[in-house]
């Protein structure tokens, strides 16, 4: 039965459509809907992350809207970061293998906090060790608190024994793509490659 074919005297049609559009939003907001059911933290909508304009490991500009097509997982980090990063790197390639030939779908961006030292011959050397299909994105200092504000990224050296031997806090969170290029999820550090790889299943599936 639709609503337009109700028919009742005692109740206005005008409140009938009311009731139901609030029944179709409270269905949406309970996940009886079509929203998916993201292992991560779903931020569709987000109004930070939608853009960046940066050189890889091998001088080529990069834009998200390059991947489109791809669901794209990227991180911010630095090449000498202990534990973090190369967990999370980890992580994302045990994900792209999860997905089979789906896998290839997949594009891993890794955006250094570090550009004094994260060059681009040490940052391909890094990603090849992860996946040769994974990039790295190579800000320079002067664009690096911009381009992290926009992403609502923390970043701050912490001195070490030499000017050189510095570690950053920063933080440590992915950001998932849909393959429009929209913001779509939030994965917290120590997710685990399992759920990441379920959350690239939903946004590939939607586009199939």
């Amino acid at each position: 039965m639709t609503i337009d074919s109700i028919s009742s005297p005692s109740i206005p049609r005008r409140r009938l459509l009311l009731g139901a559009a609030a029944l179709a939003s409270a269905c949406w907001l309970a996940g009886c809907g079509d929203k998916p059911a993201f292992k991560g933290v779903d931020i569709t909508g987000a109004d930070y992350g939608r853009e960046l304009s940066l050189p890889d490991q091998d001088g080529r500009q990069r834009q998200l809207a390059d991947f489109k097509g791809r669901v794209v997982v990227l991180f911010f980090g630095y090449t000498q970061c202990p534990d973090v990063c190369p967990t999370s790197l980890s992580e994302l390639a045990q994900a792209k293998r999860l997905l089979g030939s789906d896998g290839e779908r997949l594009q891993g961006l890794f955006v250094s906090v570090d550009p004094q030292r994260d060059t681009p011959e040490i940052m391909r050397a890094y990603m090849a060790s992860f996946d040769a299909g994974f990039l790295a994105l190579l800000p320079t200092p002067a664009e690096l608190p911009a381009l992290a504000k926009s992403f609502k990224v923390y970043y701050k050296p912490v001195q070490g024994a030499t000017p050189t031997s510095y570690t950053m806090d920063h933080s440590a969170g992915s950001y998932v793509y849909d393959t429009q290029g929209r913001l779509r999820v939030y994965h917290r550090y120590g997710s685990g490659a399992e759920a990441l790889a379920a959350d690239v299943r939903l946004l590939l599936a939607e586009a199939r």
